[in-house]
């Protein structure tokens, strides 16, 4: 491999000032770096390289990104090969073994609703099983064609506008300041302009800007760039953004993006610009990690998104089709121009994504691809409370399904044979776990109420075969542990609390999937961050609760009806401590919290209860100035 080629600071622009590690350590108001100085040390600068050094790119002929795979570095690649197959196959042959037409429940004499009731539990757990297995097969195929991009040098006297927002009551002005202040940082080799996009149109962001050299783009007041709907929606992100590349996207050839609560590293656009030397590329995107990594409910969240930042993503890059990803990242604008901006939708990434790999370069001719980076170039902010982080997974899993709903069927007359496959196989998972969530409950309730049986199987038999499947479908889930990107999660942690989040938010999806379905209107809503975090009530778990009940009162009636099938009534036990889990926690800390801090007299956040006793910071100006913690750990 070449040797890499140095990256020479920009001539113009006399704040970026060149820092070999990660951005400034911020104060403690700043929740996204641990401020005590016990507290640990994150290796920002060596995940910022994970796809290997900077390469020359090749001269006498055009580039083309190039790949390497992961399983190919793999040194015991056999036993790897062994697992790929074993996972996918138990998980057949479990599915084949249930739905074996002699396990069938046949009743001659039972009445209609009887028999009824058993073919819809058969259909349940054939689907219910299905979609188990459709997910063994997908991780299967995603370790199997895993890459990773290589490097190359950015082509210098690029034109690049680096660009954040702002929503006034939803970021705190100390965020902004830290992620500007990364921003002016940043390295590149040709013209570079830092832009905040203010929805507010706020004077001490203002007086920020001008301190910091950024400049500052508002559409307040503008009707133009306020509309009810369209890629102009007021109060929107991509309303937002589209409204600034109307008014300045002509003057840049790139544009990079990172979300308010993302404090780009210095060497943010070294990494990312080099691919779009092929022509072809469209956007560049890389992992997303939360740098407050002092919750349980944050820690969880970032866990949770392993397999898609660490596989997933990866995966895509097989076929030129990695997902946008609207946390971090750099994008051609020319191609984004073409399809007329950031797109309507709550989640705007995947769908501006979804719309770009449809359509063609005009200049080539060819499909428009895109690269996925594992390497780690901005430290963001993550929920920290039960509150935002469902909010969070109500959107996304909303996005999804409108996608799924709008735009999707698009794809098999647009898209490349791979990235639909890609697509398809990314898109699957809120809907399918949505689905199996209501059949889940479907099945209990069918069963413990009605006594329903689609299958007649012995308990021993599918005990073994289930618990088989189940550690080689958990057991290929930890081996891809080694392609985490996350600089915070500790080495050879098994991802179990995200995991575990992950099936917390089952309900989440389901009720996401009912309204989606139903049409009920959705809207985009900023996911609060840093000392704006929503605070936790018990009313933040009423989907849960609502679940708990259905499955209490199921198995409540189990007792009286005579319905005593121990695999269904371990099924409503599980599920029940399911729902009742995420409130558990909540009330734990809760407690935890009174003992630290009897003096507050405030009702805490989950945040709070989980982190040291600290001054919340207000909303308005005033009480927006850093103060000092209460107490430290």
């Amino acid at each position: 491999m070449p040797a890499p080629t140095p990256v020479r600071d920009s001539p113009r622009k006399s704040t970026a000032r060149a820092v070999a590690g990660p951005p400034p350590a911020r104060t403690a108001s700043d929740s996204r770096v641990p401020h005590h100085p016990s507290a640990p040390v994150y290796e920002y600068r060596r995940y910022s390289e994970l796809a290997g050094p900077l390469t020359s790119a090749p001269t006498g002929r055009p580039y083309r990104v190039r790949c390497r795979s992961l399983l190919a570095q793999e040194p015991h690649r056999f036993r790897a090969a062994l697992l790929l197959c074993a996972a996918p196959v138990c998980s057949a042959l479990l599915l084949l073994w249930l739905l074996h037409p002699g396990h069938w429940v046949e009743r001659d004499y039972a009445p209609w609703w009887q028999r009824a009731a058993d073919v819809a539990m058969l259909v349940s757990i054939a689907l219910i099983e299905g979609f188990r297995l459709f997910t063994v097969v997908s991780n299967a195929h995603a370790t199997l064609v895993a890459r990773d991009p290589v490097p190359v040098v950015p082509e210098p006297g690029t034109r690049v506008a680096f660009l954040t927002s702002f929503v006034p009551g939803k970021e705190p002005i100390a965020m902004v300041r830290a992620t500007l202040e990364g921003a002016v940082r940043i390295r590149h080799t040709g013209p570079l302009d830092v832009w905040l996009l203010d929805e507010g149109d706020d004077d001490e962001v203002k007086a920020l800007c001008a301190r910091l050299g950024v400049r500052h783009f508002s559409r307040k007041g503008i009707e133009k760039w306020n509309q009810p709907k369209g890629a102009f929606r007021a109060r929107t992100k991509h309303g937002n953004y589209n409204a600034w590349l109307d008014a300045h996207g002509d003057a840049y050839e790139f544009m990079a993006c990172v979300d308010t609560d993302h404090v780009p590293l210095p060497n943010f656009l070294e990494r990312m610009l080099g691919y779009f030397r092929d022509p072809d590329i469209a956007f560049v995107v890389g992992p997303q990690v939360y740098g407050n990594y002092d919750t349980p409910v944050t820690k969880a969240a970032e866990s949770q998104q392993f397999l898609f930042h660490a596989l997933i993503q990866r995966a895509g890059n097989a076929y030129g089709g990695p997902m946008f990803v609207g946390t971090n990242n750099a994008v051609r604008i020319s191609a984004l121009r073409s399809i007329g901006g950031l797109y309507d939708s709550i989640t705007e990434d995947m769908a501006t994504g979804f719309e770009l790999h449809r359509r063609r370069n005009p200049g080539t001719g060819k499909k428009w691809r895109s690269v996925y980076t594992p390497d780690v170039l901005a430290v963001g902010e993550g929920p920290s409370t039960w509150t935002d982080f469902f909010t969070q997974q109500m959107r996304w899993s909303r996005g999804t399904y409108e996608t799924v709903l709008k735009q999707f069927w698009k794809g098999p007359f647009t898209l490349s044979p791979g990235k639909l496959l890609n697509y398809s196989l990314m898109i699957a998972y809120y809907p399918m776990t949505a689905v199996n969530w209501l059949l889940s409950a479907l099945s209990c309730a069918l069963f413990l109420v009605l006594g329903a049986a689609g299958i007649h199987i012995p308990a021993e038999m599918w005990m073994m075969l289930y618990s088989d499947a189940a550690m080689l479908q958990i057991g290929l889930y930890i081996w891809n542990r080694r392609h985490n990107v996350s600089p915070h999660e500790p080495e050879g942690s098994g991802g179990l609390a995200g995991m575990l989040l992950s099936a917390l938010s089952a309900p989440i999806y389901a009720k996401s999937l009912c309204d989606a379905v139903l049409r009920r209107t959705s809207r985009f809503v900023v996911t609060p961050k840093g000392d704006s975090s929503s605070p936790d009530r018990l009313s933040t778990f009423r989907i849960h609760l609502l679940w708990a009940v259905v499955f209490g009162a199921s198995l409540v009636g189990s007792f009286f009806l005579g319905h005593t099938h121990a695999v269904m009534r371990t099924w409503a036990v599980l599920a029940l401590a399911l729902c009742l889990s995420p409130v558990a926690i909540w009330s734990v800390g809760l407690l935890r919290h009174d003992r630290k801090c009897p003096a507050r007299g405030t009702v805490p956040t989950a945040r709070d209860a989980a982190s040291p006793c600290g001054t919340r910071k207000g909303k308005n100006k005033e009480q927006d100035k850093e103060k000092a913690p209460v107490c430290a750990l």
